[in-house]
């Protein structure tokens, strides 16, 4: 289970102040972080250790992480709005 001190953390460390990442991190963490399994929680802190200007381009589709693990966390990220 997920305590609201480390929701509302997470919460807080995705407000990365650019829109686009903002958009993305506030809503997946709101929404669906509580149901991951440790092992993708412990990559979604790992993702928001990155810089916000890798974290960009990932999200854009402009590069992709040399970190397949995070790779995968984008991508999951980036599933929940875009349409298949």
């Amino acid at each position: 289970m997920v305590e609201d001190v480390e929701l509302n953390r997470l919460y807080w460390h995705s407000r990365r102040g650019m829109l686009e990442l903002d958009v993305l991190l506030v809503p997946f963490v709101k929404e669906v972080y509580a149901s991951l399994n440790e092992v993708d929680r412990a990559l979604y802190v790992r993702l928001l250790e990155c810089e916000d200007q890798d974290m960009f381009g990932w999200f854009m589709e402009r590069n992709e992480s040399e970190d397949p693990e995070l790779q995968r966390m984008v991508r999951m990220i980036l599933d929940r709005v875009q349409p298949k």
